[in-house]
C-alpha cells in the first residue's frame, strides 16, 4: 500500500514518521513534482494540479483540514484533478471540537458576564455595575450543526444558555432546538442573542453573515466567525455596530488573512481578534483518524468524512 502526503506548511518527516508508526505496512512518501509512481492513498493541503491528476487507482483522498473549500475551488476550476469515484475525506474534530468549545465558551461567558465592558470601564477608571443579563433570554444560536457545532452547542448547553442550531437538512442534537432549510433560517434567528457561524463555505454561504441577516438577531446581538473570511461582510459588520445593532464580534477568520494593518477591525473598541487559530489540526489525532480511516478502507467499508462533492461539504 502506497501512500503519499503534501502540505505546504506541515513538516512532511513528522507526518510521515507518525503515521508509518500507524501504519508498518505501508509505504509512505513525500510527495514532490515529477513523482508519478503509484499511490493508493494522498493526504493533501492545497496540492499541485498534477499530484492527483490521472491518479486512477486511488482509494482515497484525505484533506488535512475540517475544511475542504480550498480543494473544491481547485477542483472547479480543474474537474479532472480528482478522478471520477474516488472519495475525498475531511478530518471531522482530531481534537478541534474541544479547541472550538474553549472559544466559544471563553466569548460567550465573557459577553453574558460584561467582563469585555469592565475592562473598557477599568481603561477609564471608571466603577460602574451593570446590569446582569438573564440566562435564559441569552439564547445562543449556531449555524451548522456538524460535528463543529453540535460539540460547541453541548459545551454551551452544560452553562444553562438556551441553544439553537441551523442546518441544510435535519439534524438531532440532544436538548438543542433543531432548525433546517432556507425557509427556517428567519425564524432561527428571531430571538438569538448570540450568533456562532460554523458554517461550510459554499457558493450558497458566501456572505451569509450580511446586514440583512444580522437586523434579524436581537437587538445588541454578539456575533461569532469561526468559519470562513468569505461568510462575512465586514463592511456590514461595522455599519450594524455602528448602528447598535450588532454590540460586540469576535472573529477568527477573515476575507485577506493575515489582516491588513490598515483594517478598521485592529482598533474597533467591540471586535475581538485571533489569527486563524480557533482550532487547529492536532497531528495525532489527525493521524489516528487518517490511519484508521485507511484501514476501514482497505477492509472495504467506508470511513465517515467522506465529502460531498456536490454540496460542498
Amino acid at each position: 500500500m502506497d501512500v503519499i502526503f503534501y502540505h505546504p506548511s506541515f513538516r512532511a518527516d513528522k507526518w510521515i514518521a507518525g503515521l508509518q508508526q500507524r501504519l508498518p505496512q505501508a509505504r509512505i512518501r513525500q510527495w514532490t513534482p515529477g513523482d508519478d509512481a503509484p499511490a493508493d492513498y494522498a493526504l493533501v493541503r492545497q496540492p499541485p494540479v498534477e499530484m492527483l491528476t490521472g491518479r486512477t487507482t486511488l482509494k482515497g483522498v484525505f484533506a488535512l483540514g475540517a475544511g475542504v473549500d480550498d480543494i473544491l475551488a481547485q477542483l472547479r476550476q480543474y474537474p479532472a484533478m480528482l478522478p471520477a469515484g474516488v472519495p475525498l475525506f475531511r478530518l471531522e474534530d482530531t481534537g478541534m471540537a474541544r479547541q472550538m468549545q474553549e472559544y466559544a465558551v471563553y466569548h460567550v461567558l465573557g459577553w453574558f458576564r460584561r467582563f469585555t465592558e469592565y475592562q473598557q470601564q477599568k481603561a477609564q477608571s471608571l466603577w460602574q455595575p451593570l446590569p446582569n443579563y438573564s440566562r435564559s433570554d441569552f439564547s445562543v444560536g449556531i449555524l451548522g450543526a456538524g460535528v463543529l457545532g453540535g460539540s460547541v452547542a453541548e459545551s454551551l448547553r452544560a452553562w444553562g444558555f438556551p441553544v439553537r442550531c441551523w442546518s441544510r437538512s435535519p439534524k438531532d442534537l440532544p436538548g438543542v432546538s433543531s432548525f433546517y432549510g432556507d425557509d427556517r433560517l428567519s425564524t432561527f434567528l428571531n430571538g438569538c442573542q448570540v450568533l456562532i457561524n460554523l458554517l461550510p463555505n459554499t457558493p450558497q454561504t458566501t456572505g451569509i453573515l450580511n446586514r440583512k441577516l444580522m437586523q434579524q438577531l436581537k437587538p445588541q446581538a454578539f456575533i461569532f466567525n469561526l468559519a470562513r473570511g468569505a461568510h462575512l461582510v465586514e463592511d456590514d459588520l461595522l455599519a450594524a455596530i455602528g448602528a447598535g445593532e450588532v454590540k460586540a464580534a469576535a472573529l477568527d477568520v477573515f476575507a485577506r488573512e493575515p489582516l491588513d494593518k490598515q483594517h478598521p477591525f485592529w482598533t474597533h473598541p467591540a471586535i475581538a481578534i485571533t489569527p486563524h487559530n480557533a482550532a487547529v489540526t492536532l497531528p495525532d489525532d489527525a493521524m489516528d483518524y487518517i490511519a484508521q480511516a485507511i484501514r476501514l478502507c482497505e477492509a472495504g467499508q467506508m470511513p465517515s468524512g467522506r465529502v460531498d462533492l456536490s454540496r460542498g461539504y
